[in-house]
């Protein structure tokens, strides 16, 4: 290290650290290329496309954006103004209770009497009916002390109104209330008494509940006669009889919401009658509801102003009860909106008529409306539905371009930063939803209600108009991370505008200088309702924030332009805050449960039409919207019975008009397929048109309940029970159905299973046995092939060949044990004992030996003039030379019975590895159950631990014994190919038989006599005479490589570069060809025509050349894999010797 020396860093810089940097910045930018290549795969993998079946309460992690604090409403209105505290909190708790009777009527009560005799259990048996009431009768009590709950909350917020609106000199005085609207409360007071009356109309109209009350009665009254034999004390049926009386009296009679707004309201009727201020503000009220509500009829209204119109009778009906008086001319405009909307969905199927409404509470008005009036009304409503029926199609098709356009804008509108805009596309959403929403429920309901048919153009048009309101909720859920992102900054955005307001109000209200107690009941509305928008837009604050602005709203502290601006900022507002809940509402199909008897028309149009059939997945999140209503059932024994009805139901429609038709069309058009040879029906696609059905299979599984509907599973076993059964019964229509099967998987992508069907009954092949016995025969009428693992018969008088393969060898060892391969393997090693005594007497024989050992001698003696390479012009003389020595009567000289011998020898060598090759199969098909070849049970062991009876140890010994043989087999298997060189090596490597050392030198003429006989049976392939023809014959080069195995001479016939020197001949034959080619001239085309046919020939000849080597080179792998018995122990003598030396 250098001391007292200071390096200059800049001075030696070299530009190293701005390489190195650079090279960083490459490494660190590809390897965020590869990142975010990576992250897109994963969302593209998991992103919904139209064909996803998708489900919210399937996600595992589901985003709520709604806003929540854990604060109070006296936390939250806390300003100096005591007197204005007390009055807020009063009517904001209200207010915020009926919100809260609102959802548990809607969560509890609703679907329990909607559904109330739906699942049909116990149908069909005595006492049915009682035990659904019985399981009822505590709901119903619970029901009964809601609605005294209803009727308290409605009685106080009349009475907190009054004392408000007093208008008699010796009440106390509170505020000065002249100028104060409090809208919003006489709203709340027409949604509790709209609780009252949805209750009315859904116990009113179920006749199956009143049929039940009434057996169940008559069923008390039997007991009542003989008590002590049900086991029940007369004084607690007295009471019982006297506790059903007070629900009948209080439920059943269909006067809930009449009692409510006739009742006393605690003694108080008398002086709230005489209360003339709060009869002005509740005319008030009327009138500008009424006047929001007739322009919003001109348009399709959405479900909060049909609500309002409900609100607005139901108040209509209180105000007259209260103050005795009617206001003809509201009236008029009440019965006047009948002609622009035809009826209410109040909930389910239960449909509200407001002129039978009005008449019914206010009977003294019936005078005004005469008859003629009020068949006017139902005219129209018939008229709705003609009218509908001819312009839903048009109206469906108009939806869907208007969903397209907003779709459309989403892709741009979203990268604004226009919160306008963004707020007003989310809005408009839930908009186009409840449109649909309200067009659904109206018209399905009114054909209901009035017993009118639905046209088949009608119901087609219903379910796209239901798909549409799905696909809404499902554009909601892709972008739910682009709302929840953006949701804040609306809800800021919209604050702020509102703020703004509020703040320059506030300034007029300061810079007056007139103060008095409205001045600072003002001042302290605004200041509270700056603090409440400055938050979370939560429930509570938002409803605070309209109270303190209707009672800031006096004395023109807000401009008329103002407070329309303030009061639809606050509406949107509202809507951003809850949009998940008002889509969630506004896309609810639960009312679709009443009217699935529409599906079946839809599916089979499905079908039909075989179009856009991702919307199926649209028609089943519809379906399963009517689970969560099912769930609060509580007549049956469980709601589970419900649910698989309906399951039950909905599959049967779709395997009755999809799924099946879809099965016997396949079927059918894979037949045809089949049998097209045969004289059928004209099945020209350009006459007849083309059925695809590949739309269906491409569907994703549909998820209903808890289970998946897999249209290509049920396709798919379908054809494998199809395929089955008839093949079983049929057993020589195998081939059919097995081109079925193959036309099933290449024409539709259907993966059937394989039969598998017992042994010796299809396709079983030759039996091992049969081989075993004959197998000198076999391997000379048989061919084997090398790659494949098959043998096929050389010849046959039949128009098909046999073949051999795995699958029935593993089958006959299935059959007979595989005891078998051990037999089979011994009776090919008699067989081999008795060729290798032929091949012995080949190679002993003068003429051949002589032959042999001069050409290895001119090998040896030239080896540096060839090369290092045998002359292929010497092993061409010495094939031809031999047929000197004599052929036989079918002109077979001795070198082609040489070669047919190792083709025999090589064969029973290919059987021999499918032997064991089936072996293995056999063995892994059986051990197939056995859950870990590692850790085998003992059930030897289990027995007697258990201590059970000598029989099952027994047995259990036997198994271990079948286990402990099938898993040795599987995992270590037979190496039947070392056996049979390790029982034949030392014989042929005896110095006695020296002779049979010359075989390598004869494997060159083998080579070109084995060539010369494979072109000439590929030639016959193709004439019409095919004796004699053959593609196949890797017995010859599995017996080369065996023979060569046993002798040890795989170096000393690599060292002849046989195939080397065949290839240099060929290119050298091609090369004088081409030199001579382009001499010859063009005009002798004989000349030219004969160089064709030789180019021709000679890429044949190399070609099998080529072939012959790769499957010598395949069958000597064989054999190299392990080293014999006999090379191990001269290895280890030799390492003896060179430790010892």
């Amino acid at each position: 290290m250098l001391a007292g020396v200071e390096w200059d860093y800049n001075r030696l810089e070299d530009g190293t650290h701005k390489i190195a940097g650079e090279i960083q910045l490459r490494t660190y930018g590809q390897f965020l290329e590869e990142y975010g290549a990576q992250l897109k795969g994963i969302e593209e993998a998991l992103e919904d496309s139209v064909c996803d079946s998708w489900d919210v309460s399937l996600n595992p992690i589901s985003l709520q954006f709604v806003p929540y604090e854990r604060t109070t409403l006296l936390q939250l209105i806390d300003t100096d103004n005591k007197v204005l505290n007390k009055i807020l909190v009063v009517f904001a708790t209200l207010c915020a209770e009926v919100r809260y009777l609102q959802s548990e009527a809607k969560d509890k009560y609703y679907d329990i009497i909607l559904f109330y005799g739906e699942g049909g259990e116990g149908n069909l048996q005595d006492g049915a009916a009682q035990l659904l009431v019985s399981r009822m009768l505590p709901h119903l009590q619970e029901l009964s002390c809601f609605v005294k709950r209803c009727e308290q909350v409605a009685v106080q917020i009349v009475e907190q109104l009054a004392a408000l609106y007093s208008s008699s000199k010796d009440a106390p005085h509170i505020i000065n209330a002249t100028g104060i609207h409090f809208q919003d409360v006489f709203e709340h007071l027409g949604d509790i008494l709209v609780i009252l009356l949805t209750l009315d109309e859904v116990l009113g109209n179920h006749s199956t509940l009143h049929d039940h009350w009434i057996i169940y009665k008559r069923t008390l009254k039997s007991v009542h006669h003989d008590p002590s034999k049900f086991g029940v004390e007369l004084e607690k049926l007295k009471n019982f009889e006297n506790l059903l009386s007070k629900l009948e009296n209080h439920l059943l009679t269909g006067k809930i919401f009449q009692k409510m707004v006739e009742q006393s309201f605690g003694g108080t009727k008398g002086f709230i009658s005489k209360n003339i201020s709060l009869a002005e503000e509740f005319n008030l009220y009327l009138r500008n509801a009424i006047t929001v509500l007739e322009m919003k009829a001109v348009d399709l209204p959405d479900s909060e102003h049909l609500m309002l119109w409900v609100k607005l009778s139901a108040l209509y009906v209180l105000n007259f009860n209260l103050f005795g008086t009617v206001d003809r001319k509201l009236f008029k405009q009440l019965w006047d909106l009948n002609k622009r909307i035809p009826a209410v969905t109040l909930v389910g199927n239960i449909l509200w008529f407001p002129e039978q409404f009005l008449l019914t509470h206010l009977t003294h008005m019936a005078k005004l409306i005469d008859k003629k009036t009020q068949q006017i009304v139902q005219t129209r409503r018939q008229a709705y539905l003609q009218q509908k029926a001819q312009s839903l199609p048009k109206e469906v098709r108009t939806f869907c371009l208007q969903m397209e356009t907003t779709l459309k804008r989403d892709s741009t509108v979203l990268k604004l930063e226009d919160l306008n805009q963004r707020c007003d596309l989310f809005l408009q959403g839930v908009q186009y939803a409840c449109e649909i929403s309200h067009l659904l429920k109206t018209v399905t309901n009114l054909h209901v209600t009035l017993a009118k048919p639905m046209t088949k153009t009608s119901v087609l048009a219903l379910c796209k108009l239901v798909e549409l309101l799905k696909g809404i909720q499902h554009m909601y859920l892709h972008h739910n991370m682009t709302i929840a992102k953006s949701i804040n900054h609306v809800v800021q955005h919209l604050a702020f505008q509102a703020l703004s307001i509020i703040v320059s109000a506030k300034k007029g209200v300061v810079q007056d200088k007139r103060y008095s107690e409205k001045h600072l009941d003002i001042l302290s509305s605004l200041v509270l309702a700056e603090k409440v928008l400055y938050g979370p837009g939560t429930k509570e604050r938002r409803l605070i924030a309209c109270l303190a602005l209707s009672t800031a709203n006096q004395m023109r502290t807000f401009r008329d332009d103002e407070w329309a601006i303030l009061v639809a900022l606050l509406h949107k507002l509202d809507m951003m805050c809850d949009i998940q809940e008002k889509v969630a509402s506004a896309c609810d199909c639960s009312f679709f449960y009443w009217h699935r008897v529409i599906l079946p028309t839809y599916f089979a149009n499905l079908y039909e039409s075989k179009v856009d059939l991702h919307r199926l997945a649209y028609m089943f999140c519809a379906l399963r919207d009517c689970i969560l209503a099912m769930e609060r059932t509580k007549h049956n024994s469980s709601p589970q019975v419900l649910k698989d009805s309906f399951d039950r139901e909905i599959c049967g429609y779709l395997s009755e008009q999809v799924l099946q038709p879809l099965c016997h069309d396949i079927e059918t058009n894979l037949r045809l397929h089949v049998h097209s040879h045969l004289q059928l029906d004209d099945r020209n696609p350009f006459r007849v048109g083309v059925m695809d059905f590949t739309p269906f299979l491409r569907l994703k599984p549909l998820r209903f309940f808890n289970r998946y509907i897999d249209i290509r599973g049920f396709v798919e076993h379908y054809l494998d029970q199809t395929f089955y059964n008839l093949t079983t019964v049929a057993l020589h229509d195998w081939k059919t159905y097995g081109e079925m099967r193959n036309l099933a998987q290449h024409n539709f992508g259907l993966a059937t299973v394989e039969d598998h069907l017992p042994s010796q009954t299809l396709e079983q092949g030759l039996d091992v046995l049969e081989i075993m016995r004959n197998i000198h025969i076999f391997v000379s009428k048989y061919l084997y092939n090398l790659n494949n693992q098959i043998f096929v018969e050389q010849s046959s008088n039949n128009k098909h060949l046999n073949t051999i393969n795995i699958r029935h060898i593993a089958n006959s060892i299935r059959t007979h044990g595989t005891g078998i391969m051990n037999t089979t393997v011994n009776f090919t090693y008699q067989f081999l004992r008795k060729k290798f005594f032929i091949f012995s007497q080949f190679m002993y024989d003068e003429h051949i030996k002589s032959r042999l050992i001069k050409d290895i001698r001119y090998f040896r003696e030239n080896k540096t003039q060839l090369e290092q390479k045998y002359s292929y012009e010497r092993a061409d003389k010495f094939n031809k030379g031999i047929r000197k020595l004599g052929v036989t009567a079918d002109g077979l000289s001795y070198l082609d019975q040489f070669r047919m011998l190792i083709s025999h020898i090589g064969n029973a060598m290919g059987y021999v590895r499918m032997i064991r090759s089936g072996g293995l199969h056999c063995c892994s098909n059986a051990i197939c159950f056995v859950p870990d070849l590692e850790d085998i049970v003992s059930f030897e062991d289990l027995c007697k631990e258990a201590d059970l009876s000598n029989q099952c140890r027994s047995a259990a010994h036997r198994l271990d014994q079948v286990i402990g043989n099938l898993v040795r087999n599987f995992a270590e298997g037979t190496e039947y190919f070392k056996l049979l060189v390790d029982v034949f090596a030392p014989v042929f490597r005896d110095p006695k038989n020296m002779h049979l050392r010359n075989f390598h030198i004869i494997v060159p003429p083998l080579a070109i006599n084995f060539v010369e006989h494979s072109i000439t049976c590929k030639e016959k392939m193709s004439k019409k005479n095919k004796v004699g023809a053959a593609f196949t014959d890797d017995g010859f080069a599995m017996g080369i490589a065996y023979i060569l195995k046993l002798l040890d001479q795989y170096e000393e016939f690599d060292s002849l570069h046989w195939f080397q020197s065949v290839r240099d001949k060929y290119n050298k034959d091609k090369a004088s060809l081409g030199k001579h080619g382009s001499v010859v001239s063009k005009e002798d085309e004989k000349l030219q025509q004969t160089m064709t046919l030789t180019a021709r020939r000679l890429d044949m000849y190399q070609h099998e050349f080529d072939l012959l080597y790769y499957s010598l080179s395949s069958a000597r792998i064989f054999f190299q894999k392990e080293n014999s018995t006999l090379e191990e122990e001269n290895m280890k003598t030799e390492a003896t010797s060179a430790n010892s030396f």
